[in-house]
């Protein structure tokens, strides 16, 4: 039976890394490793300067005590596999929010598939998309993340993985249920406008203290292939190849004249 290894960066109890653990059971043998706290925008960060420990829930199914996404893959593939019984897939999701655009350099769900590719093994992102309404969230059922990763998995495992080594999948599902979705488009990263702002408090002993989270909705205006923002908006399931060379290899021979 295949094997798939799943992690998330909203933390073991996420609803939306359940669903997904529910939807793939029937596909493979499944094994979790999540994040005891939420994660988000932790980025690609590896743990270095503390011990870190499983805590096992239930069978093949464990909390790290206190890890990142990447802490998760990495220690996953290294001490609960072994070398001649590896993952034949790594899933990291569903996200409880979108990852497009830049975002996923900050993206701790991006990073798990990151992690897993650069350690070999094939690997796919998926987050989920709201629109503002908090309810929408408090209910989701994840029923079309759910059936896009059933399908996306199912097409991999009766072929192979699309994409060459180092390079993994950045999924992201509409505010839609399935009867709505248009399908799936593949999409380049979109490119959002970014703001410095910060929530600034003082506590009472008279010190300021800031919260950084604050999101800016704006995207720019791209051209060429639709990307994930525009994706989404339309009502499709983007499904965007995503690789780890980060050369801008379009500006070398500049800079070498440059230079």
């Amino acid at each position: 039976m295949k094997k798939i290894l799943i992690t998330n960066d909203d933390g073991f109890d996420s609803p939306a890394l359940l669903a997904l653990i529910e939807a793939l059971k029937p596909l493979a043998e499944i094994t979790t490793v999540a994040p005891t706290l939420e994660k988000s925008a932790c980025g690609h960060s590896l743990t270095l300067t503390k011990p870190l420990r499983f805590v096992e829930l239930e069978h093949n199914f464990y909390k790290l005590d206190d890890g990142t996404p990447t802490d998760c893959v990495f220690l996953a593939l290294h001490k609960i596999y072994s070398k001649e019984n590896m993952p034949d897939l790594v899933i990291s999701g569903i996200n409880i929010g979108a990852n497009m655009g830049e975002d996923i350099t900050y993206s701790g769900t991006a990073s798990g598939a990151m992690e897993a590719v650069l350690q070999g093994i094939p690997a796919i992102a998926i987050s989920q998309d709201f629109s503002d309404d908090m309810r929408e969230k408090e209910n989701c059922t994840y029923e079309l993340a759910t059936q896009t990763i059933v399908k996306l998995v199912s097409k991999i495992f009766d072929g192979s993985f699309p994409l060459a080594p180092r390079k993994f999948l950045n999924v992201n599902i509409p505010a839609l249920q399935p009867k709505d979705c248009k399908g799936l488009k593949v999409t380049k990263t979109g490119s959002r406008v970014y703001t410095n702002d910060a929530d600034s408090h003082i506590n009472p002993r008279g010190q300021e203290y800031f919260w950084i989270g604050l999101v800016n909705h704006e995207w720019r205006e791209t051209e060429g292939q639709m990307s994930d923002v525009q994706a989404v908006k339309q009502g499709y399931v983007s499904v965007t190849p995503v690789h780890l060379d980060m050369t801008s290899h379009t500006d070398i021979e500049a800079l070498e004249k440059w230079l």
